[in-house]
């Protein structure tokens, strides 16, 4: 069944389109993650040009975090004081990405831009988890107990100046790593395609000592509003947010997300972070194969804006 999609300008298979969601969804359950990592790589596979698979998934991501945050909420797992400093950050680096974005697409650079991004961030990423559940799956065979980051420790960042209290995470921390790791996310967030959950988690609870309590609520706020920044401004700037493969997207992902979350409860804890690194690992190491392959055609054709 073909669906011709109106800004990517190619027919598309909806049954393909929708196993694809379904199958990220299913990943996002399994490991709590948006998914936007592997969504992304995925519709850049099929044909789909990277400007649009990126600007369509952010809507995918902020829509799919909705849900999720209001989950949270209402169990009071979010830190509201940490969500907005976050977000201050996040703002400006999503604004920061979208024009990033704009200035690599008119130089012609944009493909090479993304597919690069997404070598260097997955193969690290993916290999520093793969790593680390190797050390642990070994150790828990070994009968050696694995030592938990305990929440609240301090380190170099909690003397920073500039303190703030936050009181749903019970911590006293300086907002100026906040600010920065919130721009980081935001900015990798536009230009990627990705919500950052995956890389935003580890870094509050291993760097600021977040609480685990309040982490992954806290994360899909930033994620949330990110997301929906970066998509209007995708959209208003790049015109590139094709919202017909949104939505089919996320009718797959709502659906396989309810079957991974519960196979997540059957995989112990370290088995899962080795599953998710090697996921993740994989999806670096085909786009670096996909820069090495050298093209059917040595050029390409795009619009210029000059006059005639």
């Amino acid at each position: 069944m073909q669906l011709y999609l109106p800004i990517a300008d190619i027919p598309v298979n909806v049954l393909l389109i929708l196993a694809m969601g379904a199958a990220v969804g299913f990943v996002s359950g399994m490991f709590g993650i948006g998914g936007g990592f592997l969504m992304t790589p995925l519709l850049i596979f099929v044909g789909i040009s990277p400007a649009v698979a990126v600007a369509s998934v952010t809507s995918h991501m902020a829509a799919s975090s909705l849900s999720g945050a209001l989950s949270y909420w209402r169990r009071r797992a979010i830190d509201p004081a940490l969500a907005g400093v976050l977000l201050c950050g996040g703002l400006i680096g999503t604004g920061l990405g979208v024009w990033f974005f704009t200035l690599m697409r008119s130089l012609g650079q944009l493909d090479l831009v993304i597919a690069l991004s997404y070598v260097v961030l997955l193969t690290a990423v993916g290999g520093l988890m793969v790593w680390e559940g190797l050390r642990a799956i070994l150790r828990t065979r070994q009968g050696q107990t694995v030592l938990a980051t305990r929440s609240g420790s301090r380190n170099w960042i909690h003397a920073l100046p500039l303190k703030m209290r936050f009181k749903r995470s019970k911590m006293y921390l300086s907002v100026i790593p906040v600010v920065v790791i919130g721009l980081v996310i935001g900015f990798i967030g536009a230009v990627m395609g990705v919500g950052g959950g995956f890389i935003l988690v580890p870094i509050l609870i291993y760097l600021l000592r977040v609480p685990t309590s309040t982490v992954i609520g806290t994360s899909m706020v930033l994620t949330l509003f990110t997301m929906l920044i970066a998509t209007v401004l995708h959209a208003v700037t790049n015109h590139q947010v094709d919202a017909v493969l949104a939505l089919i997207l996320m009718i797959g992902g709502v659906t396989g997300a309810q079957f991974g979350a519960r196979a997540g409860q059957r995989i112990r804890g370290e088995q899962l972070r080795l599953l998710l690194g090697l996921l993740i690992l994989a999806v670096g190491v085909r786009f670096a194969i996909e820069l090495g392959i050298q093209p059917q055609d040595l050029f390409t054709i795009r619009e210029t804006g000059g006059g005639a």
